[in-house]
Protein backbone atom coordinates (compact mmCIF):
# COMPACT_ATOMS: atom_id res chain seq x y z
CA UNK A 1 0.00 0.00 0.00
CA UNK A 2 1.49 3.33 -1.13
CA UNK A 3 -1.00 6.21 -0.91
CA UNK A 4 -0.20 9.95 -1.07
CA UNK A 5 -2.11 11.91 1.58
CA UNK A 6 -0.71 15.44 1.28
CA UNK A 7 2.08 17.71 0.13
CA UNK A 8 3.72 21.07 0.87
CA UNK A 9 1.41 23.98 0.00
CA UNK A 10 3.34 26.69 1.83
CA UNK A 11 3.99 28.64 -1.39
CA UNK A 12 0.38 28.67 -2.59
CA UNK A 13 -0.72 32.21 -3.46
CA UNK A 14 -4.21 31.65 -4.89
CA UNK A 15 -7.27 29.65 -3.91
CA UNK A 16 -7.45 26.68 -6.33
CA UNK A 17 -11.04 27.35 -7.35
CA UNK A 18 -10.72 25.51 -10.67
CA UNK A 19 -9.33 22.40 -9.00
CA UNK A 20 -12.10 22.47 -6.38
CA UNK A 21 -14.71 22.99 -9.10
CA UNK A 22 -13.42 20.05 -11.16
CA UNK A 23 -13.60 17.83 -8.07
CA UNK A 24 -17.13 19.04 -7.28
CA UNK A 25 -18.30 18.45 -10.86
CA UNK A 26 -16.97 14.89 -10.79
CA UNK A 27 -18.92 14.14 -7.61
CA UNK A 28 -22.09 15.81 -8.92
CA UNK A 29 -21.95 13.90 -12.21
CA UNK A 30 -21.38 10.57 -10.46
CA UNK A 31 -24.17 10.89 -7.90
CA UNK A 32 -26.80 12.89 -9.80
CA UNK A 33 -26.32 12.04 -13.48
CA UNK A 34 -24.78 8.56 -13.21
CA UNK A 35 -27.03 7.70 -10.29
CA UNK A 36 -24.07 6.54 -8.23
CA UNK A 37 -23.09 4.23 -11.06
CA UNK A 38 -26.55 2.75 -11.64
CA UNK A 39 -27.59 4.89 -14.63
CA UNK A 40 -25.88 2.84 -17.31
CA UNK A 41 -27.76 4.53 -20.15
CA UNK A 42 -26.23 7.89 -19.28
CA UNK A 43 -22.83 6.39 -18.49
CA UNK A 44 -22.55 4.44 -21.73
CA UNK A 45 -24.04 7.28 -23.75
CA UNK A 46 -21.40 9.83 -22.71
CA UNK A 47 -18.32 7.63 -22.32
CA UNK A 48 -15.61 7.62 -24.98
CA UNK A 49 -15.98 4.66 -27.34
CA UNK A 50 -12.79 4.26 -29.40
CA UNK A 51 -14.62 2.97 -32.48
CA UNK A 52 -16.92 6.02 -32.43
CA UNK A 53 -13.95 8.39 -32.33
CA UNK A 54 -12.23 6.53 -35.16
CA UNK A 55 -15.32 6.51 -37.40
CA UNK A 56 -16.97 9.74 -36.30
CA UNK A 57 -20.38 8.09 -35.95
CA UNK A 58 -22.55 7.08 -33.02
CA UNK A 59 -22.79 3.32 -32.44
CA UNK A 60 -25.71 1.58 -30.72
CA UNK A 61 -25.37 -2.08 -29.73
CA UNK A 62 -27.38 -4.70 -27.88
CA UNK A 63 -26.41 -6.09 -24.49
CA UNK A 64 -24.29 -9.24 -24.76
CA UNK A 65 -22.57 -11.82 -22.59
CA UNK A 66 -18.78 -11.53 -22.93
CA UNK A 67 -15.82 -13.33 -21.40
CA UNK A 68 -13.54 -11.39 -19.08
CA UNK A 69 -10.02 -12.06 -20.47
CA UNK A 70 -8.45 -11.54 -17.04
CA UNK A 71 -10.62 -13.98 -15.07
CA UNK A 72 -12.18 -16.20 -17.73
CA UNK A 73 -15.63 -15.55 -16.26
CA UNK A 74 -18.64 -14.45 -18.31
CA UNK A 75 -20.34 -11.15 -17.59
CA UNK A 76 -23.26 -9.23 -19.06
CA UNK A 77 -22.01 -6.19 -20.94
CA UNK A 78 -24.69 -3.52 -21.47
CA UNK A 79 -25.13 -2.29 -25.02
CA UNK A 80 -23.95 1.11 -26.19
CA UNK A 81 -26.69 3.70 -26.04
CA UNK A 82 -27.33 6.68 -28.27
CA UNK A 83 -25.16 9.72 -27.64
CA UNK A 84 -27.05 13.03 -27.72
CA UNK A 85 -23.94 15.04 -28.63
CA UNK A 86 -21.35 14.71 -31.41
CA UNK A 87 -19.20 11.70 -30.49
CA UNK A 88 -15.99 13.74 -30.40
CA UNK A 89 -17.34 15.67 -27.40
CA UNK A 90 -17.29 12.45 -25.40
CA UNK A 91 -13.53 12.97 -25.17
CA UNK A 92 -14.49 15.71 -22.69
CA UNK A 93 -17.60 14.30 -21.03
CA UNK A 94 -15.96 10.96 -20.27
CA UNK A 95 -13.30 12.55 -18.09
CA UNK A 96 -15.98 13.70 -15.62
CA UNK A 97 -17.54 10.25 -15.12
CA UNK A 98 -16.43 7.20 -13.13
CA UNK A 99 -17.11 3.49 -13.04
CA UNK A 100 -17.59 3.25 -9.27
CA UNK A 101 -17.24 5.06 -5.97
CA UNK A 102 -13.69 3.84 -5.25
CA UNK A 103 -12.64 4.85 -8.78
CA UNK A 104 -14.00 8.33 -8.07
CA UNK A 105 -12.49 8.67 -4.59
CA UNK A 106 -9.05 7.48 -5.68
CA UNK A 107 -8.92 9.89 -8.59
CA UNK A 108 -10.17 12.86 -6.59
CA UNK A 109 -7.62 12.20 -3.82
CA UNK A 110 -4.77 12.53 -6.32
CA UNK A 111 -6.33 15.60 -7.93
CA UNK A 112 -6.90 17.26 -4.55
CA UNK A 113 -3.28 16.75 -3.49
CA UNK A 114 -1.45 17.58 -6.71
CA UNK A 115 -3.79 19.76 -8.77
CA UNK A 116 -3.73 22.86 -6.59
CA UNK A 117 0.02 23.27 -6.99
CA UNK A 118 -0.27 23.22 -10.78
CA UNK A 119 -3.13 25.73 -10.69
CA UNK A 120 -1.06 27.96 -8.42
CA UNK A 121 1.76 27.95 -10.97
CA UNK A 122 -0.32 28.21 -14.18
CA UNK A 123 -3.25 30.33 -13.04
CA UNK A 124 -6.92 29.43 -13.20
CA UNK A 125 -7.67 29.50 -16.95
CA UNK A 126 -4.42 27.96 -18.12
CA UNK A 127 -4.75 25.21 -15.53
CA UNK A 128 -8.23 24.36 -16.79
CA UNK A 129 -7.02 24.24 -20.40
CA UNK A 130 -4.00 22.16 -19.36
CA UNK A 131 -6.21 19.69 -17.49
CA UNK A 132 -8.62 19.26 -20.41
CA UNK A 133 -5.78 18.97 -22.95
CA UNK A 134 -4.14 16.22 -20.91
CA UNK A 135 -7.45 14.38 -20.63
CA UNK A 136 -8.05 14.48 -24.38
CA UNK A 137 -4.46 13.42 -25.10
CA UNK A 138 -4.85 10.52 -22.67
CA UNK A 139 -8.01 9.31 -24.40
CA UNK A 140 -6.35 9.50 -27.82
CA UNK A 141 -3.38 7.55 -26.47
CA UNK A 142 -5.76 4.87 -25.19
CA UNK A 143 -7.45 4.66 -28.59
CA UNK A 144 -4.13 4.38 -30.44
CA UNK A 145 -2.94 1.69 -28.01
CA UNK A 146 -6.19 -0.20 -28.59
CA UNK A 147 -5.73 -0.09 -32.35
CA UNK A 148 -2.07 -1.13 -32.13
CA UNK A 149 -2.66 -4.04 -29.75
CA UNK A 150 -5.94 -5.22 -31.25
CA UNK A 151 -8.18 -4.42 -28.27
CA UNK A 152 -11.98 -4.36 -28.43
CA UNK A 153 -12.69 -0.85 -29.70
CA UNK A 154 -16.34 -0.97 -28.60
CA UNK A 155 -15.47 -0.99 -24.88
CA UNK A 156 -16.24 2.48 -23.47
CA UNK A 157 -13.64 4.43 -21.53
CA UNK A 158 -14.41 6.88 -18.75
CA UNK A 159 -12.78 8.54 -15.77
CA UNK A 160 -10.54 11.44 -14.84
CA UNK A 161 -7.46 9.22 -14.57
CA UNK A 162 -5.87 10.34 -17.84
CA UNK A 163 -6.23 14.05 -17.06
CA UNK A 164 -4.96 13.50 -13.51
CA UNK A 165 -2.00 11.57 -14.92
CA UNK A 166 -1.22 14.74 -16.88
CA UNK A 167 -1.37 16.74 -13.65
CA UNK A 168 1.10 14.28 -12.10
CA UNK A 169 3.42 14.64 -15.09
CA UNK A 170 3.32 18.41 -14.79
CA UNK A 171 3.86 18.23 -11.04
CA UNK A 172 6.88 15.98 -11.46
CA UNK A 173 8.48 18.41 -13.91
CA UNK A 174 7.77 21.55 -11.88
CA UNK A 175 8.20 20.23 -8.33
CA UNK A 176 10.43 17.13 -8.47
CA UNK A 177 11.84 17.60 -4.95
CA UNK A 178 8.70 18.78 -3.16
CA UNK A 179 7.92 16.69 -0.10
CA UNK A 180 4.87 14.47 -0.39
CA UNK A 181 3.33 12.72 2.62
CA UNK A 182 2.52 9.11 1.87
CA UNK A 183 0.94 6.23 3.73
CA UNK A 184 3.08 3.11 3.41
CA UNK A 185 1.24 0.20 5.01
CA UNK A 186 0.72 1.56 8.56
CA UNK A 187 3.35 4.27 8.48
CA UNK A 188 3.20 7.90 7.35
CA UNK A 189 6.40 9.38 5.97
CA UNK A 190 7.58 12.03 3.52
CA UNK A 191 9.27 11.36 0.20
CA UNK A 192 10.24 13.67 -2.68
CA UNK A 193 7.66 14.00 -5.45
CA UNK A 194 9.97 12.27 -7.91
CA UNK A 195 9.76 9.14 -5.73
CA UNK A 196 6.01 9.30 -5.03
CA UNK A 197 5.02 9.93 -8.64
CA UNK A 198 7.77 7.69 -10.00
CA UNK A 199 6.32 4.73 -8.10
CA UNK A 200 2.89 5.51 -9.55
CA UNK A 201 4.23 5.74 -13.11
CA UNK A 202 6.24 2.54 -12.75
CA UNK A 203 3.11 0.77 -11.58
CA UNK A 204 1.21 2.05 -14.64
CA UNK A 205 3.91 0.77 -17.01
CA UNK A 206 4.16 -2.66 -15.38
CA UNK A 207 0.40 -3.03 -15.01
CA UNK A 208 -0.17 -1.80 -18.56
CA UNK A 209 2.18 -4.43 -19.96
CA UNK A 210 0.39 -7.12 -17.98
CA UNK A 211 -3.05 -5.86 -18.96
CA UNK A 212 -2.14 -5.88 -22.64
CA UNK A 213 -1.12 -9.50 -22.28
CA UNK A 214 -4.59 -10.25 -20.88
CA UNK A 215 -6.51 -8.27 -23.47
CA UNK A 216 -6.83 -5.02 -21.57
CA UNK A 217 -7.63 -5.93 -18.01
CA UNK A 218 -10.40 -3.32 -17.73
CA UNK A 219 -8.08 -0.41 -16.86
CA UNK A 220 -7.00 2.17 -19.44
CA UNK A 221 -3.29 2.07 -18.64
CA UNK A 222 -2.52 3.47 -22.10
CA UNK A 223 -4.51 6.55 -21.13
CA UNK A 224 -2.63 6.88 -17.84
CA UNK A 225 0.76 6.70 -19.54
CA UNK A 226 -0.33 8.93 -22.44
CA UNK A 227 -1.78 11.52 -20.07
CA UNK A 228 1.37 11.51 -17.96
CA UNK A 229 3.59 12.10 -20.98
CA UNK A 230 1.23 14.81 -22.21
CA UNK A 231 1.55 16.56 -18.85
CA UNK A 232 5.33 16.46 -19.10
CA UNK A 233 5.21 17.88 -22.63
CA UNK A 234 2.52 20.54 -22.12
CA UNK A 235 3.07 22.03 -18.68
CA UNK A 236 5.93 24.28 -19.77
CA UNK A 237 3.88 25.49 -22.74
CA UNK A 238 0.97 26.45 -20.52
Amino acid sequence: MFIPIGDDNSDRRIVPVVNFTIIAVNFLVFFFLQGGGSNLEFTYGYSTVPQEILTGRDIVTQAAVVRNPATGGRVMMPGLTRTAIPVYFTLLTAMFMHGGLMHLLGNMLYLFIFGDNIENRLGHLRYLLFYLACGVAASLAHILAGVFFGANLLIPMLGASGAIAGVLGGYLLLFPRRRVRVLIFRFITEVPAIAAIGVWFLFQVISGMGALGQGGGGVAYGAHIGGFLAGLALVRIF
